[in-house]
Parts: structure tokens; sequence; C-alpha cells
């Protein structure tokens, strides 16, 4: 298939191999446009402080990375992002901004270059609670040709906007890899064992959920809960499971390679993401991690009213609660343990649908057009 509009620069607020789902998702998107035939650059900043892994990962890659090296002041990074940006651009006939800072930086540019302008909005982008920033936003989105949503729910957030071309593509996995399990699962404590992958913050639900153990626990007296991700609030919410007296019950487990999570996501039961939005306007976007362990066979527990109802396919992969409400949680469990191959299998085909080779050809048609 031949295009047009070949060249593409992707320009992201976040880049692997440091974690983070826009980076994650921008990673997968260069690569499969690659397939696709586009040749494909990225724009972003250095995020590790010596930037050598960084600097590894870039090199095995058929993608041109241009990575802007950590600097002080911070002003300093900025003007060499939009020196680059700049140079960058005149050279493709396509830019695709991911990430708020992207967002700013691209809608600047678009004064300068006539280009096909796309942005990918993922959630908190769009739903700062102060008014400038929120404001700063709306302009810079207005500067783009098309807008893509990862979700009906991010779509719903920039509503008001009335944009003139705006599309919802769900992220994507790469489903071969979350199917190749080389090792042993490892065993883990509880039964049933509920997990949450992701960095430990209000966002990501961890509270939420030790927040209901206590009830949870007069159904399933064994239930142990796991937390797999950066720690960055886990002595908050350690002190919270201590206060409810279900400190035995949670274990936190960090930061992990892929090999050694696909070996504890294997030895779990149930997926559970209760998001919050935070007071700052930061909220779950999609859900990327739930896709990933319905790939293994893992169903997912879901709070509504954010986007992980994109991510959860209702009675199907897992189910869709209402946040605070134990009694659905607690019903949602136990449904999902008495009909536990079914949500299997259906999770499972789940998370075949989000396969990036699929999800692709939908950005294309998008881009392309």
């Amino acid at each position: 298939m031949t295009h047009k509009a070949q060249r593409l620069l992707i320009v992201t607020s976040e880049f692997p191999p440091q974690p983070g789902g826009i980076g994650t998702h921008a990673y997968h998107l260069a690569k499969q446009l690659q397939v696709q035939g586009w040749q494909v650059q990225v724009l972003c900043d250095q995020r590790d402080l010596d930037g050598s892994a960084e600097t590894r990962f870039d090199s095995a890659l058929e993608i041109n990375v241009h990575r802007i090296a950590m600097r002080k002041p911070r002003i300093l990074m900025y003007i060499k992002r939009l020196q680059l940006l700049f140079r960058l651009t005149k050279s493709v006939d396509v830019v695709l901004a991911s990430g708020k800072f992207s967002l700013w930086a691209v809608a600047f540019s678009s004064y300068f270059h006539h280009k096909n302008y796309i942005a990918v909005v993922h959630g908190t982008e769009v739903n700062f609670k102060p008014l400038v920033l929120r404001q700063s936003i709306a302009f810079a989105l207005k500067r783009f040709h098309k807008v893509i949503c990862v979700s009906n729910y991010t779509r719903s957030l920039i509503a008001h906007l009335k944009l003139k071309e705006v599309h919802v593509i769900p992220n994507g996995i790469e489903v071969s890899k979350w199917q190749q399990v080389s090792e042993a699962p490892i065993t883990l404590q509880g039964q049933p064992r509920l997990v949450t992958v992701g960095n430990v913050t209000e966002r990501k639900g961890q509270g939420q959920v030790i927040q209901q153990l206590p009830e949870l626990l007069k159904t399933f007296p064994n239930l142990q809960y796991h937390c797999i991700g950066i720690p960055t609030q886990k002595e908050a919410f350690l002190d919270l499971a201590k206060h409810l007296h279900v400190e035995s019950q949670v274990t936190f487990h960090g930061r992990v390679a892929d090999k050694q999570l696909k070996q504890l996501l294997h030895s779990c039961d149930i997926f559970v993401m209760l998001s919050a939005a935070t007071a700052s306007g930061d909220v779950e976007g999609f859900g990327i991690a739930i896709l990933e362990a319905n790939a293994l066979g893992i169903p997912a527990i879901g709070a509504l009213g954010c986007g992980i109802e994109d991510a959860i396919d209702h009675q199907g992969s897992g189910l869709l609660i209402p946040l605070n409400d134990t009694s659905a949680f607690c019903a949602g469990i136990q449904t999902i343990l008495n009909q536990k191959q079914d949500y299997a299998a259906r999770a499972k085909d789940w998370a075949k649908q989000h396969d990036w080779a699929i999800i692709v050809k939908r950005y294309v048609e998008v881009i392309g057009n």
C-alpha cells in the first residue's frame, strides 16, 4: 500500500526504555507504521540520567530516534527541542504529537511549517484543573488537522472544544510477546490473588482496592492483593493498609522486568484497576496493562467513569463496576471465579482484537487520508 505522505515524525513526551504508557504507545506506533511502509522518526527527551540505557535501546531500533539530552537549567532543553523540531519538520510530511509538552511544541511549530499535524490525546493532558493550562491545551489542539483519542472517555473530555476532526482508536499491545512465557509461574500467596500493574499512585487505584479489603476479606478471607510497579506512593498505601489492619494481605513487588511480570501475572486470578481522577485532574485514559494481562488469560475488574471502560469488554474480558461499590466489587470477584475458564478465554480473544498489527491499520487510515 502506498501513501502520498510516507515520512512521519512522532514527537512524544515519553519513549522506552523508561516506563510510561505514552512512551509504550509511541514506540509500538512507530514500529508498526514502519512495517506499513512509513519512514518514521521519533523526537523525545532523554529521561535516564546518563542516557546509556536509552542509547543502547535506540541503537537496536530501525527507527531513527532523536533525544534531547538532559540539561540545566531546564529551559535549555526546551529551546533545543524546538530547534530540532523545526529542523526535522522540514523533511517530513506528517507530524504526530503525543503528550502535553509535545502538543504545545508542535502547535507552536505549526505556525512556521505547513504540514499535516495530528495529535494523540491520552487523557490527563486535557483534564488539567488550572484554567490557564486547560486553555493552553485547548488552543494547541485547535492547531491540529486531526485529533486521535485513545478512548471514548478521552474524547468526552474535549467534546466541548468542537474540534473539526476527532477519531477514537484504542491502545494496542503486542499480543505475541505476552503469550510467550518461557518460565514457570512464580507461586504467589492468596486465594483469590488480585493484581494491579502500574505506577503505585492515586490514579492507578491501588489505594481504592486497599480501602475495600476489610469488606472483601469477610467473603474471601485468604485474598491477597499484589501491586506490581514503581513504588511511588508505596509508603502512603502501606500506611493505609496498616491503618485498616490488612497489611498482611498486600504485597508490593516493585518494578519488575517483563519476564518476571509475566510469571507473576500467570499466578494471579483477576487483574484489578479501580482508577480515580486525582485532584490535579490526572486520569486513566485507557489501561494498556489490562490488555497485557488479558493476553495471558487474566480477566479484569475495572472502574466505570474513566478510559478503562474502553479497555474492558464488560461481561466478556471482565467486569466494569462503580468506583466505590464494594458489594459490586465482591460480586464481580465471585462471578469471575465461578466462570474463570470462560472469562479467561474471552479475555484472550479481546486482547487479540487489540494487537498492534490490527490497531495500526486504523492509524494508517486516519493519517493517510
